[in-house]
């Protein structure tokens, strides 16, 4: 085991390394640049579709989520763990310029999820139970014909779910509830349990209605209890902003318990982390959002584009303004998590509540996320009869990491999640030319209802 451990250490660092970064990056500006710069031309008819309807009641058919609780079930497995302890780290490693680079990332990365939901929806089919079903192992075979690519990648993301979305953030809740309230971590664990396994015995309608009303309470949550210690130092702010500019373009030097870094480390740690926290290229969320019941694959591509906007431009920047402010980037002693809650501390007392209770939503939604994930890249892999004992195992496993146990796996995972970047890029980079004419085709006139049309002719 030792071995397979330092075997991981190497791969790990690939995974998530330059190398990878750059290419997602690439392929991001390649989405860009051929979609027209789409997102950004068309961005007052993207804000007015999304953020705009939020509030419209829609109903979907069985089978099928609302658009709208595809978006939470997508925003569920995202915003966690990465938005509060990842940009810490990332600030803490690399600098307040880090911050930059996270929004950089972000700009990007609403074209290559753009691009990836909207091909999962066009590319989208039944299951046997009837039920949609999609994501890149569904355009990789039906929109290219690489099947073995498709299951390389169902594969990959059938087995990270159990680390990055399931074990790594119950043991984040049961760790966080322990150091605020004492909480016992085997009591935790079985509470997970409970709550689990009521939203997975009822399916995607379940974990869609669920999300739709956790989501958007847990972000409104912490984007108030973050702008409240920002208004309280706001004249910290402005200097805070010029920081965060100038550290992104010159080397920091070494202040207080913070070591100094580069332009380098800095465009690393925030470009890692801003991936890390949106998914954007790793084909994770386009899952969830071809389940939804829409009539043109850009329209609900458009909730992608909202759901960078909101899991990056949004909670990670309130996270990162906070560190800076508060100067808590500087402390050596404390990290991650511990160091975002003593960031929101200096702005009230009782500040660390929101924190953890923030941390604790964000890491159960985004089990309840990764699970339907999973689910499906398995279903892919192993038919529909897998559903149930693949929801038992994931209940399981959220129990273990929540007392800490199979570390090692953990660290297994977290490649895999990694991998499944390479062979959903390999099929962006091939199918930029249908997600350019899907584009092209709603938007000469998007306001028209497209009924009963076969998407599939885009890819021929």
């Amino acid at each position: 085991m030792k071995t397979v451990i330092e075997i991981n250490k190497v791969l790990n660092k690939i995974i998530w390394g330059t190398p990878t970064q750059i290419l997602l990056l690439g392929v991001g500006i390649l989405l860009m640049i051929t979609s027209g710069f789409v997102v950004f031309r068309k961005a007052k008819y993207i804000w007015a579709n999304t953020f705009g309807k939020i509030f419209e009641r829609v109903k979907a058919d069985e089978g099928y989520l609302t658009p709208f609780q595809a978006v939470s079930t997508a925003l569920a497995a995202t915003v966690g763990t990465g938005n509060i302890a990842g940009v810490a780290l990332a600030i803490s490693t690399g600098g307040p310029g880090a911050l930059f680079w996270i929004w950089a990332a972000a700009i990007i990365g609403m074209s290559t999820k753009f691009a990836e939901v909207t091909l999962a929806c066009a590319t989208a089919t039944y299951n046997s139970k009837g039920q949609r079903v999609g994501g890149p192992m569904y355009y990789i075979e039906r929109g290219l014909g690489f099947k073995t690519l498709a299951k390389i990648f169902a594969l990959f993301g059938g087995l990270a779910c159990f680390g990055i979305g399931c074990m790594t953030q119950s043991n984040s809740i049961a760790s966080t509830l322990k150091s605020t309230f004492n909480i016992n971590k085997t009591y935790t664990g079985i509470v997970i349990v409970i709550l689990l396994t009521f939203v997975l015995i009822g399916g995607v309608k379940r974990i869609g209605t669920v999300t739709e009303k956790i989501v958007p309470f847990m972000a409104l949550f912490y984007i108030v209890g973050g702008l409240i210690v920002i208004i309280i130092e706001r004249n910290a702010l402005p200097n805070a902003l010029v920081l965060i500019f100038k550290s992104a373009f010159t080397n920091r030097a070494a202040l207080g318990g913070f070591a100094g870094a580069s332009v380098g480390l800095a465009m690393r740690s925030g470009i890692s982390r801003g991936i890390f926290t949106n998914e954007a290229g790793l084909g994770s969320a386009p899952i969830a959002h071809a389940a939804s019941q829409i009539d043109h694959p850009v329209r609900q591509g458009m909730w992608a584009v909202f759901e960078v906007f909101m899991d990056t431009l949004v909670v990670c920047t309130i996270t990162g303004l906070v560190v800076v402010i508060s100067g808590m980037w500087t402390n050596g002693d404390v990290e991650g998590a511990d160091m975002t809650i003593k960031a929101f501390e200096t702005g009230f007392t009782g500040a660390k509540y929101i924190v953890t209770i923030g941390l604790t939503l964000f890491a159960f939604t985004t089990i309840i996320g990764w699970s339907y994930y999973g689910e499906k890249c398995n279903e892919y892999l192993f038919g529909r009869e897998i559903s149930l004992p693949f929801r038992i195992i994931y209940i399981i496993m959220a129990f273990v990491g929540s007392i800490g146990g199979l570390q090692a796996i953990w660290s297994i995972t977290d490649t895999l999640n990694g991998m499944m970047a390479i062979p959903n890029l390999i099929g962006l980079v091939f199918l930029y030319k249908p997600f350019k004419k899907l584009v092209n085709d709603f938007f000469q006139n998007p306001d028209k209802e497209f009924k009963d049309r076969d998407y599939m002719e885009f890819f021929k």
